[in-house]
């Protein structure tokens, strides 16, 4: 299953123009810095850091949910 997989991408990848190549492998490059550098560097584990039971955990949330913010 794997390799017909594997064949398909190849094939239908072997076959673009290089300007297409390059599209794709900028795409490519946008979505790991979207998904993996910015959940590193941007999103850390608050809850995970801060609290250390499951039950402090989601009482902050449901009073994070509920608090209106000061403005």
């Amino acid at each position: 299953m794997f390799k017909r997989i594997w064949s398909i991408y190849y094939d239908g990848l072997s076959h673009l123009p290089r300007w297409a190549k390059i599209v794709a492998v900028v795409v490519a490059a946008k979505l790991f810095i979207m998904f993996v550098v910015f959940k590193l560097l941007l999103m850390p584990n608050y809850l995970n850091k801060t609290y250390a039971t499951d039950e402090e955990k989601s009482n902050h949330v449901l009073q994070e949910l509920i608090t209106k913010p000061k403005l």
